[in-house]
């Protein structure tokens, strides 16, 4: 058995070489119903705390409201400014609006001011999937990777699977498996009924769509 990777599960009942897939198909499984009771489908999703974007701003502001309050207080007690402040109220009284080094500044400050916005107004944490609410004062999530590891392991129980990787997203659940002894579409059949089963036990407030494909397992040699 091997670790899943990003969102992946991948799990082999026996030491196989799979090269080219063989005979199989694509089967869109229709939408699991969200259950009965608790949070509607529309639940929202988790909101990250940015803690290194907010972090990495607040240093970068304490560094030059820094430099700028100790240079201002040198000025008020009889000393000469500093030299990069002199030489940066000169460049700013001299060079034109367009000029090129104003418009790469002007460019590199409105990215990253576009960024900042991005990152207040989006909720980030995508790898965790909301779960249903039974109770009002608690959220649940479910992360994905624990979301596909459950899929794999129900995927394994089917008769005739022979090793499954399982891709977990938000809106879709995308299944892999190699069938080595049985017909690829009775497989493929069991593995909608299981695994249909398995997503609307893990309880999401929006209950991701299967897509399973079965293959015969690639020659050897």
């Amino acid at each position: 058995m091997s670790e899943p990777q990003g969102s992946e599960g991948t799990t082999q009942r026996l030491p196989v070489m799979e090269k080219a897939a063989g005979t199989g198909g694509e089967y869109e499984a229709p939408p699991v119903p969200a259950g009965e009771g608790g949070e509607a489908a529309g639940g929202r999703r988790f909101w990250s705390a940015r803690r290194w974007p907010a972090g990495i701003v607040a240093l970068l502001l304490l560094v030059v409201a820094g430099a700028f309050l100790y240079d201002v207080a040198a000025v008020r007690a009889d000393r000469d400014a500093l030299a990069w402040r002199r030489e940066l109220a000169r460049q700013l009284a001299e060079r034109p609006l367009d000029d090129v080094w104003v418009l790469v500044g002007a460019g590199v400050a409105a990215a990253l001011g576009l960024w900042l916005i991005v990152l207040a107004v989006t909720p980030g944490l995508r790898a965790v999937l909301p779960m249903r609410r039974t109770h009002a004062d608690v959220r649940a999530g479910l992360h994905k990777k624990a979301a596909a590891m459950v899929l794999r392991d129900r995927a394994m129980e089917v008769a005739g699977v022979q090793s499954v990787r399982v891709r977990m997203r938000r809106a879709r659940a995308d299944v892999r498996a190699v069938s080595h002894f049985r017909e690829p579409d009775d497989v493929r059949a069991d593995l909608d009924a299981t695994l249909g089963e398995a997503v609307r036990g893990l309880g999401l407030t929006r209950p991701p769509t299967l897509s399973v494909h079965v293959a015969r397992p690639g020659r050897k040699g």
